[in-house]
């Protein structure tokens, strides 16, 4: 019977980790493609640009929303029914001809794309003593579907149209919902309350837990970082003069891809216990890479270098991040991934607001300024986490150290 469960883990943990990145790939096609997009519908860079933040506000509403419903409602279902809907949605993307078709249905395909994060904390379950190694599995999986879609997106388009990213993306969603369909387990819910207590509940953690505030504000920069940098990247790679294609732009994600399988050697150092030390190196690597990019910005070494360790640095620090907030309660992993995930995937929209804004503002010199005052910003938080934690480890254990534990007087009758 062991064996059994052994086996079924061990094909479960792969699907889960493709089925993760097929549908949050969705997000992010669009990145190399935005110039091809709106030359399609007759509207400005500026304007096109907007496709990226509604897709990531739709997925950052979509984490806290739908998300803790994976603690209410059987977790299978809801990822089915989710990717049902999102292959809808891919289709109509597909055949929009308007600006206001794209911007609505962009969204969407962000509010749909939300299985991906149900599906990471169900890993979590599956292995609680080797967590970190395990979710670093699946958050591999979900990376490289980040990092791939600009390669699928870049080629796709420019063999045969950008139309036929979101037609074969709706087929590949479709498929992967099949296997789910047949080999995910089906896990009863622990949450007995209704959905407004569900929401409560889900809120309450952000005050119970301290670490789960750290996080979430950690993840926010650095991911706002990484959107900022791959969204205004597109126009300063078509820019002059570097004037690369949509292939060629697309073909730098195998560059991320790389980093992305490095990343989960930080959730194995999670697991030691050394989170501290893996988030100074990881933000460390971020801030470094977008320094690097800044003095060469027309260099075609220095753009790999910093793409491989960009990668690197936010991905890592998320497989950490993910580590620690899912040790902090074990039934309410979905609730705990909400508040972290809405705060990650805001702080993305934020990130991308401001690399448009600082592109049509400054160009590529603007936009890298900004990205290293989110990255100073997140240095910041893993520093005074640290002395936060570190301050109230010491009051409790002074405070353990001082209690009185002898026995209450009695007085005999």
């Amino acid at each position: 019977m062991n064996q059994d469960k052994t086996r079924l883990h061990s094909g479960i943990i792969p699907l889960m980790a493709i089925s993760g990145g097929v549908m949050i790939a969705n997000i992010y096609y669009n990145q190399p493609i935005l110039k091809e997009i709106g030359a399609s519908i007759n509207t400005s860079e500026a304007a096109i640009g907007r496709i990226a933040m509604l897709s990531q506000l739709g997925f950052g509403l979509g984490m806290f929303f739908l998300l803790p419903l994976g603690d209410k409602l059987k977790r299978k279902r809801l990822i089915i029914f989710l990717a049902a809907c999102l292959a809808l949605t891919l289709t109509g993307f597909a055949f929009a001809s308007t600006p206001a078709q794209v911007y609505v249905l962009s969204f969407f395909i962000g509010l749909f794309s939300t299985p991906a994060q149900i599906i990471l904390p169900m890993a979590a379950t599956l292995d609680s003593t080797n967590r970190g190694k395990t979710v670093g599995r699946v958050f591999s999986g979900i990376l490289v579907g980040i990092l791939g879609a600009r390669v699928l997106s870049g080629l796709i388009s420019e063999w045969l149209g950008w139309r036929y990213v979101y037609g074969i993306s709706a087929m590949m969603v479709s498929s992967v919902a099949i296997l789910l369909k047949l080999f995910l387990p089906d896990v009863a819910p622990k949450f007995k309350g209704n959905y407004f207590k569900l929401l409560q509940s889900t809120l309450s953690l952000i005050r119970e837990y301290r670490l789960l505030r750290q996080a979430a504000l950690l993840g926010s920069l650095t991911f706002g970082v990484f959107c900022s940098f791959w969204t205004t990247l597109t126009f300063h790679l078509v820019s002059a003069p570097l004037h690369y294609s949509p292939g060629t732009i697309g073909s730098f994600g195998l560059i991320a891809i790389g980093g992305a399988l490095v990343a989960p050697y930080f959730g194995k150092l999670a697991d030691k216990g050394n989170t501290y030390k893996s988030l100074l190196i990881t933000v460390g690597l971020v801030i470094g890479s977008v320094i690097l990019i800044k003095i060469f910005p027309y260099s075609f070494v220095a753009l790999i270098v910093c793409i491989f360790f960009l990668d690197i640095g936010v991905q890592a620090t998320q497989i950490t991040n993910f580590a620690r907030i899912y040790s902090l309660h074990e039934h309410a992993h979905s609730r705990l991934n909400t508040i972290y995930m809405t705060t990650y995937f805001i702080g993305a929209a934020i990130g991308t607001y401001f690399g448009l804004l600082s592109w049509k503002t400054g160009g590529w010199n603007l936009s890298t300024w900004q990205m290293l005052l989110w990255g100073t910003a997140a240095l910041a938080v893993v520093i005074i986490s640290e002395r936060v934690n570190a301050k109230h480890l010491n009051r409790t254990l002074v405070a353990e150290e001082t209690r009185d534990f002898s026995p209450p007087n009695v007085v005999n009758s």
